[in-house]
């Protein structure tokens, strides 16, 4: 299927070299919200213009899948929708190195990296991105728009909400619930349930900030705008 990847930044390098490993799409191209990219190479494909051009490029190069390769949460679910109303099919980016489970659920928009390993009966939401060597073992449910950093453990029936962050090389012991929009920063070992909306560091994780929430959802809202509270 001709595929375009959205987002030809770092992380969009890493998503076009996962599915050229994995051989089933053929990307055509990128597109970047970041006009002076326009008519740019990147790993030997042109960047093709902003999303305004999804309709052209969809009927000019016979594109019919696409996937978001953006790190940030909220774009790239907002993202996502966009490409879905105009008819896009979301593909997935599986690296050949990645363990997944045969009984494993996997969404769509979904990108699993090199040596990322998903076990038995899990469940993995649309566009969740599971990092380079990430683990995510046995009933573990992954919510939409979720990013699993490098390295990080998640170990049995732990549950991810939507729009949650794990930072790279974390550790979350069995059963634990992260809640929506929640941060884990990196290396932090999570040993009991964390509220949505709020960041934990440290071993045992502790909780340092908590994102107040409004009537906006908040993955819609870019982090450098939220309104955020200390914690007493």
């Amino acid at each position: 299927m001709k595929s375009i990847i959205v987002g030809c930044g770092g992380h969009g390098r890493v998503v076009l070299d996962i599915l050229r490993a994995a051989e089933i799409h053929e990307v055509v191209g990128f597109l970047d919200s970041n006009a002076d990219m326009s008519g740019r190479r990147i790993d030997g494909l042109e960047v093709l213009g902003d999303l305004s051009a999804l309709g052209r490029v969809r009927h000019d190069l016979e594109v019919e899948g696409a996937i978001i390769a953006i790190g940030d949460n909220g774009v790239r679910r907002h993202y996502a929708d966009i490409c879905e109303r105009t008819g896009l099919k979301l593909v997935n980016a599986i690296h050949p190195s990645a363990n997944v489970a045969a009984n494993a659920i996997i969404g769509r928009n979904v990108v699993i990296a090199a040596g990322a390993l998903v076990c038995a009966h899990c469940q993995i939401g649309d566009s969740v991105i599971l990092n380079t060597g990430s683990i995510v073992d046995h009933e573990t449910m992954i919510g939409t728009a979720t990013h699993v950093c490098p390295g990080a453990r998640l170990a049995g029936r732990v549950s991810v909400e939507s729009g949650a962050f794990v930072g790279i090389g974390a550790t979350v012991i069995q059963s634990v619930r992260i809640g929506c929009d929640a941060i884990i920063g990196a290396g932090a070992v999570v040993t009991d349930n964390v509220a949505p909306l709020t960041t934990m560091v440290g071993v045992p994780a502790r909780e340092i900030k908590r994102t107040c929430d409004d009537e906006w959802s908040t993955w819609l809202v870019p982090e450098s705008l939220r309104r955020t509270a200390p914690v007493s």
